[in-house]
């Protein structure tokens, strides 16, 4: 596949982040600019662990990884507090985790090999597959459709959600939310194709809905939050709808970050990332039951205030968990038709060729609820 081919198709995923924006461009930038931030536990006063072996008892193959991940609190909030609390050390390894400012431009490093252990969104690694790269999902680490949402001008009335038709939503060409729009769509009788969409980069449509410009904005966080600070109102997202005949939890799109490995690297370092999914596991766990306390942490790490973090990680599910909702809603063949008709892969790859849980498995079985299919 050529490389011009390649960086299309990954600039399309603008999530996650993805996802995505979320889905494949879950950051809190709507450039490509990819400056990025260093914390190597080596750099640290402290000296480093001496321990060089699982918890089991297995030695590690290395002790020194580089993490890349992206400045984002979908992407990897767990992988910094991971680094900034010890957890990293505290299994033994020396983990320069590097944080860049495009999420979309993990695909490129991936498939080029400067990044064998990443933090993205799964369907990055949907693309990635479906493109002859070789690369394994080791686990989940959040669900982050909430994320994914549409938030409408200050002086929108809808009397129903079939009032959207006709209306204008600024969303970025190829978005995935894209996906909850179409399945808010199926099951409120809202005919999609009677909105009328303009491509808009996530800063420009806050810009354009608060200047009355649009109806409406899709996109990702942190420009929910700050279209929403600035007056606009939330209609929807991949799992919450506040539309007239529609309140509360919905399924209208599921998202997850995943922490991926090259297929050669996992081959040889196997030990090696199991520490590093026990060290995401105690970070997970840390966030979910000291939240105040991880906002204080990950808030200047991300550049953003802890009121607009708290907003934005109440909106995401952090869990480690293989459960329907990421078997079903973000691996299924709904998620492949989607990438499929916006061009970004030709055919969907099975999800167990793109997956490896055994480490996950051994390192804590409860977290595999359901088999993938």
């Amino acid at each position: 596949m050529k490389r011009k081919s390649w960086l299309q198709s990954c600039l399309i995923l603008s999530l996650t982040a993805v996802m995505l924006a979320a889905c494949g461009g879950n950051n809190g930038n709507s450039g490509t600019n990819a400056s990025t931030t260093e914390s190597t536990a080596a750099s640290t006063s402290e000296p480093a662990s001496t321990n060089t072996n699982t918890d089991d008892g297995a030695a590690l193959e290395t002790t020194d990884l580089e993490l890349i991940g992206v400045r984002d609190a979908q992407i990897s909030s767990q992988q910094i507090i991971a680094d900034k609390l010890g957890y990293f050390k505290e299994a033994g390894l020396n983990v320069t985790s590097k944080l860049i400012e495009s999420g979309p431009d993990i695909g490129p490093m991936v498939s080029g090999g400067s990044a064998a252990v990443s933090i993205q969104t799964n369907f990055m690694d949907i693309i990635l597959k479906s493109n002859g790269i070789g690369v394994k999902i080791v686990a989940p680490l959040a669900q982050i459709a909430g994320t994914q949402a549409v938030v409408g001008a200050k002086d929108l009335e809808l009397a129903s959600a079939k009032d959207l038709e006709g209306k204008t939503i600024g969303i970025p060409n190829g978005a995935d939310v894209k996906i909850a729009i179409d399945n808010m769509g199926k099951e409120l009788g809202v005919d999609v194709s009677k909105i009328k969409f303009v491509n808009l980069a996530p800063s420009d449509a806050v810009v354009a809905l608060q200047n009355g410009d649009i109806d409406a904005m899709a996109a990702w966080e942190p420009f929910i939050t700050k279209a929403i600070q600035g007056g606009g109102k939330f209609l929807f997202s991949g799992t919450k709808s506040e539309l007239p005949e529609k309140q509360g939890d919905v399924n209208w799109m599921s998202v997850h970050t995943t922490i991926q490995v090259t297929d050669g690297y996992l081959e040889k370092n196997p030990n090696t990332i199991k520490a590093v999914l026990g060290a995401l596991k105690k970070a997970t766990d840390y966030i979910n039951d000291n939240r105040d306390e991880a906002i204080k942490i990950l808030a200047p790490e991300l550049h953003l205030s802890e009121e607009e973090l708290k907003e934005i990680m109440n909106r995401n599910v952090y869990s480690m968990e293989v459960n329907d909702t990421y078997v079903n809603g973000s691996n299924g063949p709904a998620v492949g038709e989607y990438l499929e008709s916006v061009g970004n892969i030709k055919s969907t790859p099975e999800s167990a060729s793109y997956h490896d849980l055994s480490l996950l498995q051994a390192l804590d079985a409860t977290l595999i609820k359901t088999e993938l299919k």
